[in-house]
């Protein structure tokens, strides 16, 4: 970290996103919170889905009093990061750090740096979890400037299928900086379905990297929601390591007053035959920024490769902002690449249509917003998620 430094607006990824708001604040390391300041905010929330994997983490340290791990297959290990390289270090130490490249990115370089805790899921040859395993990342610094930097390293054995969620929350009105990184492994023939819910403080930084790594015929989603935070950056980068693999990057951010989501994507097509999809969406309010970066990368030996991208944005606000960039590097000649960005603001003719009908302004406004997130939210297949979205 120190040698590759702060990314500044010169730095040609960091170039709509400015960082000095978060280096103006002086974050110190997150330690264990009073239990009874935040019992009342997690006890909703630690309960629930009885036959589902729950792991909750707060301030990125396992905390075993509010998970449970329900019913799990023989052999599947689904535990906290520090007790797991504590147990059984050979198997976090195999795939930890090999993936995320904390040599070219400063933040994966920084919680790399400091990394103490955070989940291990490791799934065997030919195992399915029916229910989602949810992982729960609760900050809060009672009234300090806390930084934390959870990890997750989850590996999915051969034609293994999961479903996990990541949800990170806080104490509202709370300042503090969330630094995550996130290494999934799919080896071949594993179905991975990854969500991610950021729903931070509205003061909250947060900057999370998720590395996806494919193997030969592995099935990849990756759903990134962002309803909350100040200023935040995810970057998810899927590499499609085998034949015949398949990735799907979507993601929904909902901005308002003062908020920044600057949402960076990369798809490295390595090997032949491999399809990508990727669908992003943004809905913009009040003065808030958006930024959209995605990168789609055909090397040489990767022919067959169909890969479409589309990155649509709607503004609700005349002061609301985006800046968007597809961009395609096709080094082979037998492809199928698409790609596409729209920046628009709501029909004014179907919000006509709708008011003739007897439907008033911001009804009109409302159902016409909620049809455009719905392309999104509808593809979501855990239940529970989408409709808690739709509301």
């Amino acid at each position: 970290f120190n040698k590759l430094g702060f990314p500044t607006t010169r730095d040609e990824e960091w170039r709509f996103t400015s960082l000095t708001p978060l280096t103006q604040c002086s974050f110190i390391p997150a330690g264990i919170p009073d239990s009874e300041t935040i019992a009342a905010e997690l006890e909703p929330l630690a309960h629930g889905e009885d036959r589902s994997a729950r792991l909750v983490f707060i301030n990125a340290k396992f905390s075993r009093k509010y998970s449970s791990l329900g019913d799990l297959p023989k052999g599947v290990k689904i535990q906290g990061l520090a007790e797991s390289l504590q147990t059984d270090p050979a198997l976090a130490q195999a795939y930890l750090s090999r993936y995320a490249p904390y040599q070219e990115e400063a933040f994966t370089a920084l919680n790399t740096a400091f990394l103490q805790d955070g989940a291990l899921i490791h799934l065997p040859h030919n195992t399915v979890i029916p229910e989602p395993i949810h992982l729960l990342f609760f900050s809060s610094g009672n009234g300090r400037q806390i930084i934390s930097h959870p990890r997750c390293l989850v590996v999915a054995g051969e034609n293994s299928r999961v479903q996990i969620v990541e949800t990170y929350l806080g104490s509202s009105e709370s300042l503090y900086f969330t630094n995550s990184v996130t290494e999934v492994v799919a080896k071949d023939g594993a179905v991975v379905e990854h969500y991610k819910l950021q729903q931070e403080s509205v003061k909250a930084f947060h900057i999370a990297t998720l590395q996806l790594q494919l193997g030969r015929s592995s099935v990849v989603s990756a759903y990134s929601i962002s309803l909350g935070g100040a200023l935040v950056r995810n970057h998810v980068s899927a590499v499609l390591g085998g034949e015949d693999a398949e990735a799907t990057l979507n993601g929904f951010s909902i901005t308002g007053d003062g908020q920044h989501v600057d949402n960076h994507t990369s798809i490295d097509h390595i090997k032949p035959n491999c399809n990508s999809f990727e669908f992003y969406k943004g809905i913009l309010d009040g003065n808030s920024r958006g930024v959209f970066n995605g990168r789609i990368i055909v090397r040489p030996n990767a022919q067959k490769t169909d890969s479409k991208q589309t990155n649509q944005n709607l503004l609700l606000s005349d002061n609301a902002l985006v800046n968007t960039n597809p961009q395609l590097e096709i080094y082979a000649d037998d492809v199928k690449c698409t790609h596409g960005a729209t920046i628009g603001q709501l029909d004014s003719e179907a919000v006509f249509y709708l008011r003739s009908r007897g439907v008033d302004l911001r009804e009109a406004r409302r159902l016409l917003t909620f049809a455009f997130a719905n392309d999104i939210i509808s593809q979501i297949k855990i239940e529970s998620i989408r409709s808690s979205l739709e509301k």
